[in-house]
């Protein structure tokens, strides 16, 4: 009977032991898919009419200069370049539409081919990467306007197609044209690293930009440049100037243009 006991006990005990080793388990799965989608985005601020009413002898010796009109903001996740580029249903000869007509129109020195590069601009920051993208590839708009003669130094982008990239010596807001000639991912939220109470306004991805168009007397945009003879565009457009030495000056009269803000992934 001992031997009978004995053995039941050491068998209970190895049914114990190994029900301890045979626990049941269930599971379920859950997929987790991370999408990191490319962020490119410009923001763009302020009027999107910019009236120049020249009414004034005084207005057309000085000029008339809207400040901060337009605020880029620019967020993005990966590296990015922008710049400006004008535009008309005249882009192939680089002149202003010309909407009204004052006056009979009948001076032959009287010229309606205003060359767009009559607009000039200014941002409020140099071309982030100075002394990163190498000389002569940081061209930006952030000269301050001169009250001299300066040709071409603001004049606004033009050519042919503004989706295309412009060539390494046209100007850029951001960047500039070859493939290592970028800005990185990020946001204009982000903290200026010079200021630690400074956000956004202070920051490489907010731009305000200024306009300013000089007619001159005779209205001939002394500053104006040709974009064919500076390589500042495609050279696939041929910007009018208007020729003061033939006496010719802008027939007065109603003209538009816009300015197309483009940002483009590098």
């Amino acid at each position: 009977m001992k031997k009978v006991i004995l053995s039941v006990a050491v068998l209970a005990a190895l049914m114990t032991a190994n029900n301890a080793k045979a626990q049941l388990i269930d599971e379920q799965n859950v997929t987790v898919t991370m999408d990191l989608q490319p962020i490119l985005q410009l923001n763009m601020n302020g009027a999107t009419n910019v009236d120049f009413v020249f009414d004034q002898i005084s207005e057309y010796v000085g000029g008339i200069t809207q400040y901060g009109v337009t605020n880029l903001q620019i967020s993005s996740t990966i590296n990015w370049d922008l710049y400006a580029s004008a535009f008309s249903s005249n882009i192939a000869t680089g002149t202003w539409d010309q909407q009204v007509v004052y006056g009979a129109a009948t001076d032959p020195n009287a010229q309606d081919d205003l060359p767009l590069t009559a607009l000039e601009l200014h941002q409020d920051k140099q071309n982030p990467g100075a002394g990163t993208f190498g000389a002569g590839l940081n061209d930006d708009y952030s000269t301050v306007f001169s009250q001299a003669l300066s040709v071409g130094v603001n004049c606004v982008n033009v050519q042919a197609d503004p989706y295309v990239r412009p060539i390494a010596d046209a100007k850029y807001i951001v960047g500039g044209n070859n493939s290592d000639n970028y800005y990185t991912g990020g946001t204009y939220l982000i903290q200026d690293a010079a200021n630690a109470n400074a956000v956004g306004g202070a920051s490489n991805f907010y731009y305000s930009m200024d306009y300013r168009i000089v007619p001159g007397l005779p209205a001939v945009f002394p500053n104006a440049s040709d974009y064919t003879a500076n390589n500042g565009n495609s050279g696939t457009v041929q910007t009018a100037q208007i020729d003061a030495a033939a006496n010719e000056y802008a027939q007065s009269g109603v003209y538009t243009m816009n300015v197309k803000y483009v940002l483009m992934e590098n």
